[in-house]
């Protein structure tokens, strides 16, 4: 492996330099805020557990201070950019400030909601500081999308870590929780302070690890089916899951029908219910008790 030159990564004087030149702003619309920090991109690398012989995919490189970290220690990194500007200027940056590490890079112009394959050998990790916005329809899609991303490390808004993490009876517990509990587990890895950023953003980060199952949870049920539970029974979080599920199951005898064969009590609420129990709930839905998969 090439050793980087020491002052590859990006300071705040080159990110705004950088900046500067393309006559990039960094928009609400799109949530980006740019890490101008050297130190907290090596810390996410180290973090994430990023090996020389994985392949990373980072989702929102922006300018690149990430990407370079990551070309710093992985066998390569291919980067999903959806700006027109932002995506036309980083593999120019990656050969000025680390030459011998460019081949090893790929760029992807893309929405990554849209991403169904990536160039090169298939991507073992995940790390990427997400656009706070669509951090978890990203996440989960990625998971989805890309089954050998073994390990996963993003940093998202610090109240979004929180529920990405939460375990079933926390507060915060919810869709994304289940979710991400279905291809992972998942935990909070640290907090990042807003100065490492430009602009400053109004809220905290927290990173969150997703370390994935070595298979999803045992079910008849497909994902798709476990995921329409996990949606009714939050969508009205407050009521019972008899009441809740009575839309999905086709009325609140049927919810309260399959919550029983499940072994959940029809009392109980959403927040409550490991991925699992959604799993169950979900092999005796009115799809599967008519037959029908």
């Amino acid at each position: 492996m090439t050793s980087p030159t020491p002052d590859a990564l990006l300071g705040p004087a080159d990110v705004r330099e950088l900046a500067a030149a393309l006559g990039v702003r960094p928009t609400k619309q799109r949530g980006q805020n740019f890490v101008i920090d050297a130190n907290t991109v090596r810390r996410i690398v180290r973090t994430a557990e990023v090996r020389p012989d994985d392949v990373v995919v980072e989702v929102g490189p922006g300018l690149g201070s990430l990407t370079l970290a990551l070309l710093e220690v992985a066998d390569r990194v291919t980067a999903v950019e959806i700006d027109d500007v932002l995506a036309a200027a980083l593999p120019a940056t990656v050969a000025a400030r680390m030459p011998g590490r460019a081949d090893r890079f790929a760029l992807v112009h893309s929405d990554a909601m849209h991403v169904t394959e990536l160039p090169g050998p298939a991507p073992t990790a995940l790390v990427a500081n997400l656009p706070y916005n669509v951090a978890v329809p990203v996440l989960l899609h990625m998971l989805d999308t890309f089954p050998g991303i073994e390990r996963t490390l993003v940093m998202v808004q610090s109240e979004v870590a929180d529920r990405l993490a939460a375990a079933p009876g926390s507060k915060v517990y919810g869709v994304p929780s289940v979710k991400a509990n279905w291809y992972a587990e998942v935990k909070r890895a640290g907090a990042i302070g807003r100065n490492v950023f430009w602009p400053a953003p109004n809220v905290d980060s927290g990173l969150v690890s997703l370390v994935r199952r070595a298979e999803p949870p045992k079910t008849s049920a497909s994902r798709r089916e476990v995921f329409a539970v996990v949606d009714a029974a939050f969508a009205q979080r407050r009521k019972t899951l008899r009441a809740a599920l009575a839309g999905w199951a086709g009325s609140a005898a049927a919810a309260e029908a399959a919550l029983v064969a499940a072994g959940v009590s029809p009392q109980a609420r959403g927040e409550s219910l490991t991925v699992e129990e959604f799993a169950r709930i979900a092999e005796h839905g009115p799809s599967k008790e008519s037959g029908q998969q």
